[in-house]
């Protein structure tokens, strides 16, 4: 008699934990997914947003929605259309639902944060990754890569620009690019998630490198002064030069460079 009054309480109890919305494990408890919106500017089908959605979808406790342009938009930096925008169901090259947006990178975030792309505005937005480093003025002045970043920031959410260095006769590194946003995800999820978070912009190249070879590690470092010479040239991950002063020099010399850019305004 004692055991079937104890069963029935606690079943009361269940019921009225359920109808509160609360897990019977862990009322409560439940974490809400980190938003990330992928794009980039050689378009959905590229290998280097595959790569990038690929990677970042082996997260945990993570939602990837991937909105890039339908084609290859290079080159384009911050361009937009005016009105509204034609968007198609697309998928990437692994076959990841996708949307395509008939427009320049920047569009894609117009889409999705201005013309009800996204029912949430991500958490953060990774543009990337490029099939070709985006330094100095490339990044300043003409990458649309780094143009979707900026639109993002301009419109308060943070954002992360990835660009795979190439090399002469050879592919570029995708799975070493991937590594390197993977790991700025991680450092940087938990401030992120916050309501209060700062928006930031940040620019991330990873060099391709020879055969037999790694990148030295990661440095930060600012953009080259516009005109500099070496903004597409090739890596020498076996370099031994220190201290880089900017981000062509240390590019070209093996590092994995990454640059805070200002968040411009709308």
């Amino acid at each position: 008699m004692h055991r079937r009054v104890v069963a029935t309480a606690f079943s009361a109890l269940l019921v009225s934990s359920l109808a509160l919305g609360a897990s019977p494990a862990s009322a409560g408890s439940r974490q809400k997914p980190f938003r990330i919106m992928i794009t980039n500017d050689d378009g959905v089908s590229a290998p280097g947003i595959d790569a990038l959605v690929e990677g970042l979808r082996e997260l945990p406790g993570v939602k990837v929605t991937v909105i890039a342009p339908s084609e290859e938009q290079s080159g384009t930096d911050g361009k937009t259309t005016p009105g509204t925008l034609t968007v198609t169901d697309a998928t990437t090259a692994s076959g990841r639902t996708a949307k395509a947006v008939h427009g320049f990178p920047a569009d894609t975030v117009i889409y999705a944060l201005e013309q009800d792309g996204l029912k949430q505005p991500p958490q953060l937005v990774v543009s990337g990754s490029n099939s070709i480093q985006n330094l100095s003025a490339l990044a300043d002045e003409v990458s649309g890569t780094v143009g979707a970043a900026k639109a993002a920031a301009a419109r308060g959410v943070s954002a992360l620009a990835v660009s795979q260095g190439t090399i002469e006769g050879g592919d570029p590194d995708y799975t070493a690019g991937v590594k390197q946003a993977v790991k700025w995800v991680k450092q940087h999820r938990k401030a992120l998630s916050r309501e209060d978070a700062e928006v930031i912009l940040e620019n991330l190249n990873i060099p391709t490198c020879a055969e037999g070879q790694k990148h030295r590690g990661l440095v930060e470092v600012p953009l080259a002064p516009s005109g500099t010479d070496g903004a597409v040239a090739a890596q020498d991950c076996a370099s031994t030069l220190e201290d880089p002063a900017n981000d062509i020099e240390a590019f070209n010399n093996g590092f994995v460079t990454l640059t805070e850019l200002p968040v411009p305004t709308t």
